[in-house]
């Protein structure tokens, strides 16, 4: 038995894309955002009070990076991972663990422009300064498919392309893919998967309430 414990837009959307894409059987516990992370059963399950958290075949994972990895070395024949010794393994990993130096930065931004209800609490400063590390971001991205390729491998579509996706799918609220032509069309290539629209939240679920969030002038 696999259970998903996940807020819509935030980390566990990646783990969640993830086993759609593995065709696997799963159930998901869909929470809200906020305090009721903290609820002494969800402590039980993730103590640091946030998803997404895997309970599977009675034991429980945290950390998207590391569910990805158990996932895809525990489903190897879908192909979406590269295990040890394979070619493509270091560049895999890379790319999976890049994702969290992005969403670390989207993280950041939407605490200041999600979280804090009060405007006098936000920093333009910060808000300036995550939105530019975003962009670095985009550029390294961008670097990285400027020969063309279709997916972060070139042995095609893989878990990295999910986990990197899920993280610019949350930075494009915060910075545009305006200038980064190649990222652009990788990020079209992988919205239009089944398995991405599946994993997008349902109506009023949303975590965010506007398509941009411009930088805070205060």
């Amino acid at each position: 038995m696999i259970r998903l414990h996940h807020c819509p837009q935030t980390r566990s959307m990646r783990t969640l894309w993830l086993l759609i894409e593995l065709g696997v059987t799963f159930e998901v516990v869909e929470h809200a955002f906020g305090k009721n992370l903290r609820s002494a059963d969800y402590l039980q399950i993730a103590p640091s009070g946030r998803v997404p958290a895997l309970e599977i075949d009675g034991d429980r994972m945290i950390e998207s990076g590391a569910i990805t990895e158990y996932l895809c070395e525990l489903f190897p024949k879908a192909g979406l991972g590269r295990l040890p010794g394979e070619r493509e393994r270091r560049e895999w990993l890379s790319w999976i663990h890049f994702a969290e130096t992005i969403t670390q930065h989207s993280a950041a931004l939407t605490q200041q422009h999600v979280a804090l209800y009060d405007p006098a609490m936000r920093s333009p400063i910060v808000t300036k300064l995550e939105a530019a590390r975003l962009g670095k971001c985009f550029g390294a991205l961008e670097a990285a498919l400027s020969d063309g390729r279709d997916y972060l491998l070139t042995g095609g579509f893989s878990a990295a392309d999910i986990s990197v996706g899920q993280a610019v799918y949350m930075a494009r609220y915060f910075a545009r893919l305006d200038g980064f032509d190649q990222l652009a069309a990788w990020y079209a290539r992988l919205a239009a998967r089944p398995a991405f629209k599946e994993s997008l939240p349902e109506r009023g679920t949303e975590l965010y309430k506007q398509e941009f969030y411009e930088v805070w002038e205060g």
